[in-house]
């Protein structure tokens, strides 16, 4: 089909991209160790945030650390991750990552709302990076 974006392309440009469009998330985590579990979650339904923080490397870091990437993926910096910006967690890793699907974004929010105010705090999501 000419023209069409296949997913090769989408990997190599988006490898192109990370460091530019996210250089301060791989300031702290290293860019093949993210590539690797944006690969591994690729699959609709398969995302598994204790996995992916592992393979990531994020469980790992310092406490700091992860409050630092709590506010790359607070895109709005409102001072939380709410139920929208979920759905693109995957691309703020990795552009051109696939969305989340509604059931993971609402499996994540239930393993991660403490309170249940319908979004995810910095303590909140060091307490589930670190769990």
């Amino acid at each position: 089909m000419r023209g069409a974006i296949t997913q090769p392309y989408l990997w190599i440009s988006a490898r192109r991209n990370l460091h530019s469009l996210n250089m301060s998330l791989t300031s702290i985590l290293s860019a093949e160790a993210i590539e690797n579990a944006v690969k591994d979650c690729q699959a609709p339904d398969s995302f598994c945030y204790k996995k992916f923080f592992q393979l990531c490397g994020l469980s790992q870091k310092s406490p700091q650390e992860v409050k630092d990437v709590f506010r790359i993926i607070d895109e709005d910096n409102s001072g939380f991750i709410e139920e929208a910006e979920l759905k693109f967690f995957l691309q703020r890793f990795f552009p051109g990552a696939r969305t989340l699907t509604e059931k993971e974004i609402k499996s994540l929010l239930t393993a991660a709302d403490d309170d249940s105010d319908g979004r995810i705090g910095v303590d909140e999501f060091q307490t589930m990076v670190f769990s």
